[in-house]
């Protein structure tokens, strides 16, 4: 997650978990529950108390994403050559190593601190501001670090699953620090003054965008599953929990 373009709308907590497949009215349950109700969990069940607003924000996401940044992604992987697209993630990749090194900063953790500030200053010098990964090919390779994996780090729990608008698949704690890495790289020095040049232009941020579109091989729907909300919901979360354990 990049501290770039957007404004996370969230809908806070209540409730219980994900509701049972008999519930939701589209397909027929796996196991049916018995007469009391009871059952036991699903094995890939996540905290999911606002499932119904989540899912109305999935469908909207996918159409948007169908309908408008999916195909001016496609667009720009078919016009703009590799060489190209890949000194503009370079440039963009650069710029979240300030994030990375104030998250290690936060965590104590200065060996992935340092090794952030040092792929910054290599790369915004001999790799021409960002547009050449010279620390990754000298073996410097980028660690990523947010402020939501700095909380979880310090045993901060997830909370609720979320689904932002635009944004995709988050949790209450992701989404707070989604939020604050946003102002941090903002509003403290020296990220301020890089970040506003960098992104003196709004169109920055939505070439941005279109730049991460572009590198994600996920389509929605695309796994003909009727149990796709589920799946992804799953893999995400646990996805994270191993982002913040590394």
């Amino acid at each position: 997650m990049r501290p770039a373009p957007a404004a996370a709308l969230l809908s806070l907590l209540g409730g219980r978990a994900a509701l049972p497949a008999d519930r939701l009215g589209s397909i027929e349950p796996l196991h049916r529950l018995p007469v009391d109700g009871a059952r036991e969990p699903a094995v890939i069940e996540v905290f999911d108390p606002r499932e119904g607003f989540n899912r109305g924000v999935y469908a909207f996401n996918a159409e948007f994403d169908e309908r408008i940044l999916l195909p001016i992604a496609e667009a720009y992987r078919k016009r703009v050559p590799e060489p190209i697209r890949r000194r503009v993630t370079n440039f963009f990749d650069s710029l979240a190593e300030i994030r990375n090194a104030t998250n290690g900063l936060l965590q104590a953790r200065p060996e992935v601190a340092s090794r952030a500030l040092i792929r910054f200053a290599v790369n915004s010098t001999l790799g021409l501001f960002g547009l050449f990964d010279v620390a990754g090919a000298a073996g410097l390779t980028e660690q990523d670090e947010d402020f939501g994996q700095t909380l979880g780090w310090w045993g901060v729990p997830a909370g609720p699953y979320l689904v932002l608008p635009i944004l995709g698949r988050s949790s209450l704690r992701d989404a707070f620090g989604l939020a604050a890495d946003a102002v941090a790289t903002r509003t403290v020095s020296p990220a301020q003054e890089i970040n506003e040049a960098a992104y003196a232009s709004p169109l920055v941020y939505g070439f941005e965008a279109i730049d991460s579109r572009a590198s994600v091989v996920f389509r929605y729907y695309d796994s003909g599953s009727a149990f796709e909300y589920d799946v992804v919901r799953f893999l995400a979360t646990r996805r994270r929990e191993l982002e913040i354990l590394h």
